[in-house]
């Protein structure tokens, strides 16, 4: 059985859904050419990159913690759970005033989280580089992307300073020239299975 990973969603899809992937292979090059870019732009303005992402993540939380307080206040005569969603709200709010005020402290709480994302993609990508390698060729370009994000996140765990500033440059380089390259080769399966 064909099988192939949507990379934005990490579903694996059969031959129907393989065909949809390998048509939208577009997609994977252009996150990979954005993910370069971050890459080198934060190569020359290191700093100004980090804060840059704990302030659109403090503007995320702030916005989402807002929307959820007011729904769950809205909804407390219609549901006994109102409560959790007024929580969860406050707590988002928390964590935006807490990017804005303390940036080095969301800055690190967000490393811990880039971190396990990292090592669950990796984790991932390893894992369809292995179904994929049946389907396409070169699908070791998806399985050396997930080895450098599970190494990448290992080592931001482990080495949190030195990490924040490997994981833009390295994962943003190496991982967008991967997403590149395998977008390139589902545009290949792409056209062969519009020819069959």
């Amino acid at each position: 059985m064909a099988t192939i990973i949507d990379h934005s969603t990490g579903k694996i899809y059969g031959p129907a859904g393989a065909a949809q992937v390998a048509h939208n292979w577009w997609a994977l090059v252009i996150r990979g050419v954005l993910a370069v870019l971050l890459g080198v732009v934060a190569f020359f303005m290191p700093g100004v990159t980090l804060y840059a992402l704990v302030f659109a993540f403090g503007t995320y939380a702030l916005l989402d913690g807002g929307f959820n307080l007011v729904a769950g206040i809205r909804t407390r005569r219609e549901t006994e759970r109102w409560w959790a969603l007024a929580l969860s709200g406050v707590l988002g709010i928390g964590a935006g005033v807490t990017a804005f005020l303390i940036p080095e402290t969301a800055a690190l709480a967000l490393l811990y989280l880039v971190s396990a994302w990292a090592i669950m993609t990796g984790v991932l990508e390893i894992a369809a580089a292995v179904r994929l390698r049946k389907e396409i060729e070169g699908e070791f370009f998806l399985g050396l992307s997930g080895l450098a994000s599970l190494l990448l996140g290992l080592f931001m765990f482990f080495q949190p300073g030195a990490g924040a500033l490997a994981w833009v440059w390295l994962f943003a380089v190496y991982a967008g020239a991967m997403l590149v390259a395998l977008g390139l080769r589902l545009r290949k399966l792409d056209r062969r299975l519009a020819v069959t």
